[in-house]
């Protein structure tokens, strides 16, 4: 009994149903070689969307290593091992990321920098009730300093480590 392949009206209605069984029939159909009978309108979708994933990662990441570098500089008093740990393991995950996705160095401009941090700063002002205005407006940190494992130097050389 030979079956009639999927069309892809059927492929586009199980894309809204069941996202992961039209995943791998969209695969099954690209290792076929079948390429007339694919979703293409959502296929392409979720191409674009992945990009965008893989670079939502990394600005989540940086601002977390953001948020924490505000709260140790600017309420030393509260300073934390969690606030160390997250600062450094954002760190490694984001290095060992960028090796694997080295398109994603493209976003490490000032004006990436500038957005990502604004959200950061708020973040940072939402937990440590301080003032919003007591942090700076612009970043004060470079690229270089956000991924660098021994800034700020009192992060190093911590007694909470």
């Amino acid at each position: 009994m030979t079956t009639n392949p999927p069309r892809s009206s059927d492929l586009a209605a199980l894309y809204d149903h069941d996202i992961a069984l039209w995943s791998e029939q969209m695969a099954d159909l690209l290792r076929q070689g079948k390429f007339d009978q694919l979703d293409l309108e959502h296929l392409i979708d979720e191409v674009s969307d992945l990009g965008r994933r893989e670079r939502d990662w990394l600005v989540s990441a940086v601002r977390l290593i953001l948020h924490h570098l505000l709260k140790w500089q600017f309420q030393p008093e509260r300073r934390s091992r969690s606030c160390v740990k997250t600062i450094q393991r954002e760190r490694i995950n984001v290095q060992s990321y960028l090796g694997d996705t080295p398109s994603l160095k493209r976003i490490q401009t000032q004006d990436w920098l500038e957005k990502i941090y604004q959200i950061a700063r708020k973040d940072a002002a939402l937990e440590t009730d301080l003032p919003l205005g007591q942090f700076p407006e612009e970043c004060p940190y470079s690229w270089e300093q956000i991924f660098d494992e021994g800034f700020p130097e009192e992060l190093g050389s911590s007694t909470l480590l």
